[in-house]
């Protein structure tokens, strides 16, 4: 085995730096010392951006995220503008009046006809409106009063109720009126509670010759 002599005496088995001591042996060449080259630089490419808004493009997506350009086909949706908004509906109205063929109908003995009273028309507001006589002493104050002049003696004090569904029809139910409510040219009348889905131009009779002509909105 060959030995190297060490500057301070000793037999290196080495011949760069003595394994006794570790002092560098003269004449040896200097140990490399490896210096890692930093990773080079990488840049990423600049992204293409849409050439509608400017928006940069994400990958490969076919349409833009901020104004929807189709890359493949160069064009740029059209979003269609909604027609204005209708105009609201305005308020279902009833026309009131004594009815001569209705009145008729009843032949009630020793009650005479108010011939010649105007029709007089009333705007149904919701959700209720009441049909009857308005009387202090049993506090009923119908929106549509009967006992107002020509007073209709048949009419009930709380008679009838009108009420606005949530489709926007009017329903009209008796309340346990004393002559019932009748619609249109029906054969029988509405059964206390009962009620019935009323459409423009229908009718409702009460009393003794009262016909409610309802009205829808223009």
């Amino acid at each position: 085995m060959s030995t190297y002599p060490c500057p301070k005496g000793h037999a290196s088995g080495e011949p760069d730096f003595c394994d006794t001591c570790g002092t560098r042996i003269e004449g040896a060449a200097p140990a490399a010392v490896l210096v890692q080259a930093p990773p080079a630089a990488t840049t990423a490419p600049p992204k293409e951006k849409c050439p509608n808004c400017g928006y940069p493009r994400s990958g490969p997506f076919r349409f833009c995220e901020d104004c929807g350009y189709d890359h493949n086909t160069g064009r740029v949706p059209q979003i269609d503008t909604p027609p204005p908004a209708a105009a609201p509906a305005g308020p279902w109205t009833a026309t009131v009046v004594p009815d001569p063929e209705y009145f008729a109908l009843n032949d009630i003995e020793g009650v005479t006809f108010p011939a010649g009273t105007l029709p007089q028309t009333v705007t149904l507001v919701p959700p209720q409106v009441r049909i009857g006589r308005k009387s202090t002493s049993k506090g009923t104050d119908p929106e549509i009063d009967l006992a107002a002049e020509p007073s209709d003696p048949g009419v009930s004090h709380s008679h009838a109720l009108l009420t606005l569904s949530i489709d926007g029809a009017w329903l009209v139910s008796d309340i346990g009126s004393s002559n019932g409510t009748w619609i249109n040219d029906e054969d029988q009348p509405l059964g206390a509670g009962q009620s019935r889905s009323l459409k423009d131009g229908d009718q409702v009779h009460v009393g003794a010759w009262t016909t409610i002509t309802l009205h829808a909105p223009a």
